[in-house]
């Protein structure tokens, strides 16, 4: 210490020297002291003692919560991201293909189209105790629970890994996005996003529309997809129709579809079966949806045995394409709609009837062919229409053989001319426009006409048209009446000039005939059938005669139904064509082709009703027809010559043995039979009378040209006197009616009894009228003796043809 100089002061003295620090020191465990103590109690604390062993495997608590809470949050973060990443997509094309299902007019099946057996019905069209059984074998709590549950999930987990089988876990939901969005394959990637689409669609879609669609997408087994093709396939009832017991079965096969299917099941699998279909009324009870009382007195439904698929074979391919031509040609549905399916089409055709038809065409036809031992039987290719004439609703249709055969319908094909079929329209032609002869009469059925075969027509321009009648065979002068029982072609040529060929035209539109059909022009040959409609149309034409002249298109479809909204059809328009007299007065024309012994369409008198109709044979015999009606049905049925192998069109003659081919043989045969069937046990009903009463008796004679020279231009049958003109003026201008200016009397009675066999052809005449002198003083009171007895008329000339 030193003193202050100043002060007296002593101050401390200050050294210079460093301060000596405390050195760290390690002590035995490891831990960190200071030195100035032997126990390190004046440093730090010491650390705790390192872990090692398996304690160093052990997290600590801390260590636990970061990692679950790491994990946790990874996990909403990765399920945010598949929630993100994961879309719904659009529904694969196995789960939306469905088949078109096309129904008779009493709603049973006639077929079903497309590769997938599937028809998708809305939840409202499945039963109630279908649906509740559905749930109690998939999933009780399908409407109280979330998309997934994870429950089942793990429980399933649990006894797949125990060896146990693999156990499904999935909710209705679940399965439902994996038939409708994704595949059947088991996979980790697969159920991942399952289980994300799932809980989209869960949020998007109603518990009902999930449930319709699982019911919709589901296999059953039989092929069928969908619980509407299922109740089809098990038991031939609608879904809607579905009861307890038939409800459980179909849940049941849910689980293992061809295992429990008990029409083809080992006794170990039909065993199993019903004790499935038992677990399934038991939750339903459990769950309350079925009584205990119902389901001690439910008991195992009948099940069908598997039936085959009808495809397009017989008649079901012609009647589906017959429809979906109406359908596509009236704008309803396009063909690419068509063929998405989904559709349900109820077409008009009487299961029944339609039954009789083919039942008449094979024992009328088929029966007699033999294309082994007679080539020429292999080149008949039979058509027919059977049309309602009050709705225009087709009942019955024959196409073919066979479709997968022969794919070319008769019955709507119109590349065959119609033959003598097509006089009805020039009959009504000239009684709708009042037509008048050449010399001024009002035409009538008993106006008089030439009936000599290769007459020239008078009054056209031109090179006159001069067809000859079947056989060449000559009538003389005869009604219009006698000529439409014997289908004379000269006559009704004669008959379409006087009228008008643009009208005739006109008026075939008018009864239903396409305008743009081959054939229809306005030339000489028309009334004689140049034209070449369907077998379905002329029946259509025909049709507008039983309907008292009031014409309705024929259709086919009755309703159409997609996914339970009905899709609008096209009205059924009806329109007055020619007035009620004339259809009236035509119908009583046609009679007479049946009632008359000698008439061409005799063979149809056997019904035993009220018929009308015309026979139709066409030149060289390519297709010869028969079209009739009663009061009640219109039918029309066509036979044609096709060339098996090229297609090419041939003569019928020979066909079934028979020399010739007429319209009165295999037609009017198949015809009658077929009336026979689909009128049994109707009531008969009569046609009404003209409005001039019934004149197919007498004559209307014309008066007799104020000139005549020369020798006569008409003949008529051996024995049969005649008067007119001793010549014929050379462009018909003053051919009075086609008769060339006289008429004849007609021989005094008809035949007295039926033909009994195939009939024959009369002979031709064989000598040339005398030159008459006088006209004679009274008409005829019956028809001629000499007359065809149901032969056939045969047509040349400007392309046409036409016969009896």
């Amino acid at each position: 210490m030193s003193r202050n100089a100043q002060s007296g002061r002593s101050t401390p003295s200050i050294s210079l020297r460093p301060v000596k620090r405390f050195k760290r020191s390690t002590g035995p465990a490891g831990g960190s002291g200071r030195t100035g103590g032997s126990d390190g109690s004046g440093g730090r604390k010491s650390r705790r003692p390192k872990r090692t062993g398996i304690r160093r495997l052990i997290p600590t608590w801390r260590m636990t919560l970061l990692g679950f809470c790491t994990a946790l949050l990874l996990g909403i973060g990765l399920f945010a991201l598949g929630i993100t990443l994961v879309k719904v997509p659009d529904a694969h094309a196995a789960a939306t293909a469905q088949s078109n299902t096309w129904l008779y007019s009493d709603g049973s099946v006639l077929t079903r189209t497309g590769q997938t057996n599937r028809q998708n019905v809305s939840l409202d069209k499945v039963s109630p105790a279908a649906q509740h059984a559905a749930l109690a074998a998939e999933d009780r709590n399908f409407y109280n629970e979330g998309a997934v549950n994870v429950q089942g999930l793990a429980r399933a987990a649990i006894k797949t890994a125990k060896g146990q089988g693999t156990q499904g876990g999935s909710t209705i939901t679940q399965q439902y996005v994996k038939n409708t969005y994704l595949n059947q394959k088991q996979s980790i990637t697969r159920k991942v996003k399952e289980l994300f689409i799932a809980i989209k669609v869960d949020a998007t879609e109603s518990k009902n529309d999930i449930l319709s669609g699982y019911l919709n997408t589901s296999y059953y087994g039989r092929g069928a997809y969908g619980i509407q093709a299922a109740a089809q396939a098990y038991f031939g009832i609608d879904a809607s129709a579905l009861d307890a017991a038939q409800g459980a079965y179909l849940a049941t096969l849910l689980n293992a579809p061809s295992a429990y299917d008990v029409a083809t099941a080992t006794a170990a699998g039909k065993q199993n079966a019903v004790n499935r279909w038992n677990y399934v009324l038991d939750g339903m009870v459990k769950e309350g949806w079925l009584s205990a009382d119902e389901r001690a007195a439910t008991t195992f439904p009948e099940v069908r045995d598997p039936q085959p698929n009808p495809g397009l074979s017989g008649q079901a391919g012609y009647l589906v394409d017959a429809a979906t031509q109406y359908l596509t040609s009236s704008g309803v549905i396009s063909e690419t709609e068509l063929a998405k399916g989904g559709y349900t089409i109820k077409l008009s055709i009487d299961p029944a009837r339609q039954q009789a038809l083919q039942d008449s065409v094979q024992a009328q036809l088929h029966d007699s062919l033999n294309p082994d031992k007679r080539k020429k039987d292999a080149s008949a290719q039979a058509g027919a229409a059977s049309v309602d004439p009050k709705t225009g609703a087709v009942v019955a249709l024959y196409g073919g053989v066979d479709y997968v055969k022969h794919y070319v319908d008769n019955a709507t094909r119109r590349d065959y001319q119609a033959g003598s079929t097509f006089k009805a329209i020039a009959l009504a032609a000239a009684f709708e426009n009042e037509a008048k002869t050449q010399d001024g009469r009002t035409i009538t059925p008993r106006t008089v006409y030439d009936g000599t075969s290769g007459r020239k027509v008078r009054g056209g321009k031109g090179t006159p048209y001069a067809p000859p009648n079947e056989g060449d065979k000559s009538y003389g002068q005869i009604s219009l009446q006698q000529a439409t029982d014997w289908s004379v072609n000269s006559a009704f040529a004669q008959l379409a000039q006087d009228t008008g060929l643009q009208k005739v035209k006109d008026t075939a539109v008018a009864m239903g005939l396409p305008g743009n059909i081959p054939g229809l022009d306005p030339v000489p040959s028309i009334p004689l059938g140049a034209a070449t409609p369907s077998v379905l149309d002329m029946a259509g034409v025909y049709a507008t005669l039983d309907n008292g002249g009031k014409q309705i298109t024929p259709w086919l479809v009755q309703s159409v139904d997609r996914e339970g909204e009905n899709v609008a059809l096209p009205a059924h328009k009806t329109t007055q064509a020619i007035s009620e007299d004339t259809a009236n007065q035509v119908t009583s024309m046609l009679q007479g082709v049946v009632s008359d012994p000698g008439g061409t369409g005799w063979r149809a008198k056997a019904l035993g009703r009220p018929v009308a109709g015309k026979t139709g044979t066409t030149d060289d015999q390519k297709s010869v027809w028969f079209v009739g009606y009663t009061p009640e049905l219109v039918t029309s049925v066509g036979l044609f010559g096709q060339d098996p192998g090229t297609g090419a069109q041939v003569s019928l003659s020979g066909v079934g043995g028979i020399d010739g081919a007429a319209g009165g043989q295999f037609p009017a045969q198949i015809w009658t039979s077929y009336m026979k069937a689909a009128l049994k046990g109707q009531p008969v009903g009569d046609f009404p009378t003209p409005a001039g009463g019934d004149s197919s008796g007498a004559i209307d004679l014309p008066t007799a040209p104020s000139t005549p020279s020369g020798t006569p231009s008409t003949s008529a049958p051996t024995g049969a006197p005649t008067t007119g003109p001793t010549t014929a003026p050379g462009d018909g201008s003053t051919s009075p009616g086609g008769t060339d200016g006289g008429a004849t009397t007609a021989p005094t009675a008809p035949p007295t009894s039926q033909p009994t066999t195939q009939p024959t052809r009369p002979p031709r005449p064989t000598s040339k009228p005398t030159t008459p002198t006088t006209q004679p003083t009274a008409p005829p009171t019956s028809r001629p003796t000499t007359q065809p007895t149901g032969g056939a008329d045969a047509l040349t000339g400007a392309g046409a043809s036409a016969g009896g």
